[in-house]
């Protein structure tokens, strides 16, 4: 009888701290690391998805980030944000981690909406009904939204480029002629400034665009510091485009 009693009390205490362990390794794994927010920045948040391009999310990333180490100036939080906070996949194969969930976290005030592209930005992301209602509804409030290569096609099937000129990706440009014939759509050019909405031809050129966005906000002299971090020979004059403030 005590040998069954002794059973069953071990049994129950493994079993305790089983159950303890579980409860350990749970909390852990719901712990999050958090990106410090200065209240006195501008907020700029990434959508990525998995099948985003390497450079066009991170030369307006390194760009923008790079704002915090100059003096004097409104500089920028950059944060990246997607449907999940398990990590993202690149088209290259890098692994990111999101720094906020958007179907259900609250996310700081978005100022500048980035939008990279990525694999599936010609048909099935155009399907994610709920990426689209995100993508118009953090448009309405932002100061800028901003896309690089394919990410236009996400912000025109919002609807948010209707009555602004735009650009994409120089290869499907006429892709997206077609897609949405009502937009305005300029092509040989590395971007397009028109009101709140900065679209550009992506790839290597995604840098040229951050750069302007900086030369707006900032001045000629902070966008070619930023440029010289970079080793980027910046002249906004030598640069194909169509601005319309």
């Amino acid at each position: 009888m005590k040998k069954h009693l002794s059973i069953c009390l071990l049994l129950v205490f493994f079993g305790a701290c089983d159950q303890k362990k579980k409860q350990q390794s749970a909390t852990k794994q719901s712990e999050r690391t958090l990106p410090h927010i200065n209240p006195d920045w501008y907020n700029v948040g990434f959508l990525i998805m998995d099948g985003v391009y390497n450079t066009e999310f991170t030369a307006p990333y390194d760009i923008f980030q790079h704002t915090q180490y100059r003096k004097g100036i409104k500089a920028m939080n950059t944060f990246a944000i997607a449907n999940t906070l398990k990590p993202i996949t690149s088209f290259e194969g890098v692994r990111i981690l999101p720094d906020f969930d958007y179907t259900q976290d609250s996310i700081p005030r978005i100022d500048i909406l980035v939008v990279p592209s990525a694999e599936h930005h010609l048909d099935t992301d155009l399907q994610d009904s709920t990426m689209i209602k995100f993508v118009k509804k953090t448009s309405q409030h932002a100061l800028f939204v901003t896309s690089h290569c394919d990410g236009a096609f996400v912000l025109a099937k919002a609807g948010v480029l209707d009555s602004v000129f735009s650009t994409t990706f120089p290869s499907d440009i006429e892709k997206y002629k077609i897609m949405f014939p009502n937009l305005k759509v300029k092509d040989s050019v590395l971007f397009v400034h028109d009101g709140k909405f900065v679209t550009s031809a992506g790839g290597a050129k995604s840098f040229e665009a951050a750069l302007y966005l900086c030369e707006h906000l900032y001045g000629k002299e902070i966008a070619k510091s930023l440029a010289k971090g970079l080793v980027i020979d910046w002249d906004l004059e030598k640069v194909p485009s169509l601005i319309l403030q």
